[in-house]
């Protein structure tokens, strides 16, 4: 009994404790803060930046005296009201290994390995966030990534409705075998690229995120913003309107689509049946985004059926069934027996093996669920990766498919906060401001494509980015190194009106401002897949206009450039500022469609002569409108300079 009684007041006394310690907390709000800690932008192997001067900031008690030192030099502040810090160190030369060393009066926080030299910021969407090991030639690039002094810091996907100074912590990467293949490959590429010509240590500010629009990433002073979170409340419902619209056109073109996958049932794959009703089926080429094939805005999951016609019969052999890859999640069957599936692996290429007891002589049929989160969906990838292979027979996957959408991806405003204005930038651009920069190298636009508006407003928003940025780092005017967008989707046989012409116009009107250099990669773009593995000639010729604006080198960075242009007997002559190489054994150039007063546009025939093209079509009198490159696609492009660097896409208008 007495021990009970004893249990009691222990518990009694403990619980005033619990009390009394819960009290503490809410009256001193300032504790848990009160420790020392750096910003999430230092840690162990960092690269800062030389020639500017070095900030120093985190939190700490209020009240306290947080003392720096790095490099022999001394410096302290008292941490004020907000329970922030901030020390400064004058600009050093390129060098290193140094140690910081950051103190108050009860804790000692020390970093090592810290580089001066200079540091890139990596921004944009998926193509900047794009990891070496996905890329081309990833196995030699990990294998052969010996040289430490190029060091990389990916800044965590998060977002606020305004500006935060908290940074969510993460740590540089030291390039190596063991670290490179996460990093971004075309900032990898370029520092590498740099690195053979530049002897300094090269940090890379890796933000980025996958699918993101300009808005996101632009301050509200840039977007001329009073109330944000009007702005953002009105985005989301025009998100939300747009989601409802794709839907209806959805619903119209296949009734009873909802939220509930049609082609399952009770945990049975109904669509997946060998004889079911397909006559309110659609076609789809395969491979290739369904989003660039009719269902702009689809996100859910969408269903493929193919019907091959065997006639051989195989006993005791195991089948290989390729698919290239799966945007993002699928599930496999052959004959209405699965096979196969994989879960959120959009960038994986999809092999599965069956026995071959499965096939059966005349008509078979292979269905497909996928499931997609948003962005780009379907199957997509190399067309040599579609096959169904049996012992030394292979037989090709590609062509058209029939397709059905089953059910349509709810609307939550969390999956488009990379879409909406400000919200990247209030917490992953702004609280890396006082952190001094280099320059910027940037990769962003297809989700700006979507439609002629957004591509002509996409113009002015990028100018006011790079201005704003430059004005809120208060670095100079650093030099800002974009790339322009890709060739992509199917080409057209035909000229036609095409958005990502006008984004890439749009892209090109940043070159009116100073310390701004373009990399052209109409060239190496991909027919299928919206993310070129080709990453190394990015951040090579990124690197050209680097060396070219930020290093002082005098070099030719870019393909020849549109002078002028004059008529001759109904010929339209351009003028090159650099001699023109055509890449083609005959010399025929490719990539012109010309048009009179009625607007109409027709390829045109050019010939070479020195740095001048003549172009011209005999149906066209008076030539008024000339393009090049115009399309989505132009993948036959084919004018040079002798350094390999291809004629950005333009257009003119012919004056009367």
């Amino acid at each position: 009994m007495q021990q009970f009684h004893l249990r009691i007041k222990y518990y009694a006394v403990m619980r005033k404790f619990v009390t009394c310690f819960t009290l503490l907390m809410i009256c001193l709000p300032g504790y848990l803060s009160g420790q020392l800690e750096l910003a999430g932008i230092f840690s162990d192997h960092m690269v800062i930046q030389r020639a500017h001067p070095i900030n120093v900031w985190g939190n700490g008690e209020v009240g306290s005296v947080v003392k720096a030192s790095f490099n022999s030099i001394d410096q302290s502040s008292a941490v004020d009201n907000s329970g922030r810090w901030k020390v400064q160190f004058p600009e050093m030369k390129a060098g290193g290994p140094f140690m910081m060393k950051i103190v108050n009066e009860s804790q000692e926080i020390t970093l090592t390995d810290i580089y001066i030299g200079d540091v890139w910021v990596c921004s944009g969407q998926s193509n900047m966030e794009w990891p070496i090991s996905l890329s081309d030639g990833a196995e030699e690039a990990v294998k052969n990534a010996a040289d430490p002094l190029i060091r990389h810091f990916k800044v965590e996907h998060s977002y606020a409705k305004e500006p935060d100074d908290d940074l969510v912590s993460a740590s540089w990467q030291v390039s190596g075998p063991e670290t490179v293949g996460q990093f971004t490959a075309v900032g990898y590429y370029f520092a590498e690229a740099l690195r053979n010509h530049i002897d300094v240590p090269i940090g890379l500010l890796n933000t980025s995120w996958g699918g993101s629009r300009i808005e996101a990433w632009m301050s509200a002073e840039s977007l001329n913003l009073d109330d944000t979170d009007d702005v953002i409340d009105r985005y989301f419902t025009k998100e939300k309107k747009n989601y409802e619209l794709n839907l209806k056109e959805l619903m119209n073109q296949f009734p009873g689509i909802n939220a509930e996958d049609s082609g399952m049932s009770g945990g049975k794959a109904l669509w997946a049946a060998h004889s079911i009703d397909e006559s309110k089926w659609s076609e789809i080429k395969v491979p290739g985004l369904w989003e660039s094939q009719g269902y702009e805005g689809f996100d859910g999951i969408g269903w493929y059926r193919l019907h091959l016609n065997i006639q051989e019969v195989w006993d005791n052999k195991e089948v290989e069934i390729s698919l290239a890859k799966i945007d993002d999640s699928d599930q496999v069957w052959v004959n209405g027996k699965k096979v196969g599936g994989t879960e959120q692996a959009w960038n994986k290429t999809r092999i599965y093996t069956f026995p071959s007891s499965l096939l059966k002589r005349g008509d078979n049929v292979i269905s497909i669920k996928v499931e997609d989160t948003g962005g780009g969906g379907g199957i997509h990838g190399d067309p040599d990766n579609m096959y169904l292979k049996i012992e030394s027979e292979m037989i090709p996957l590609v062509g058209n498919w029939l397709f059905r959408p089953g059910a349509f991806l709810e609307f939550r405003p969390s999956n488009n906060v990379h879409h909406t204005p400000t919200l990247l930038y209030n917490k992953m651009i702004y609280p890396i401001l006082n952190f001094p920069i280099k320059g910027v190298i940037w990769y962003q636009g297809e989700s700006n494509a979507g439609n002629a508006n957004d591509a002509t407003a996409y113009a002015h928003q990028f100018k006011d980015m790079i201005m704003d940025w430059r004005k809120k780092w208060d670095v100079g005017p650093f030099p800002f190194l974009y790339v322009q967008l890709a060739n992509f989707m199917l080409p057209s046989e035909k000229p036609v009106e095409s958005n990502w012409a006008l984004l890439r116009e749009s892209q090109s009107e940043a070159l009116s401002l100073t310390n701004v250099g373009e990399a052209v990669i109409i060239d190496i773009g991909e027919a299928d897949d919206i993310h070129p593995r080709n990453k190394k000639d990015v951040g090579y010729r990124l690197s050209l206009d680097a060396r070219n604006l930020a290093y002082d080198e005098s070099l030719v960075s870019s393909g020849p450039g549109y002078v002028s242009h004059h008529v001759e007997n109904n010929k339209v002559v351009i003028e090159f500022d650099q001699e023109i190489v055509i890449h083609d054994r005959y010399g025929y150039i490719k990539g012109f469609a010309i048009a009179g007063e009625d607007g109409i546009f027709k390829w045109g025939r050019a010939v070479a002569n020195g740095n001048k093209v003549e172009i011209w079509n005999v149906g066209v009198h008076s030539p008024r409108y000339l393009r090049y490159g115009w399309a989505d696609n132009p993948d036959d492009l084919n004018i040079y300079n002798k350094e390999g660097l291809p004629v950005a896409p333009f257009r003119i208008k012919i004056l009367k």
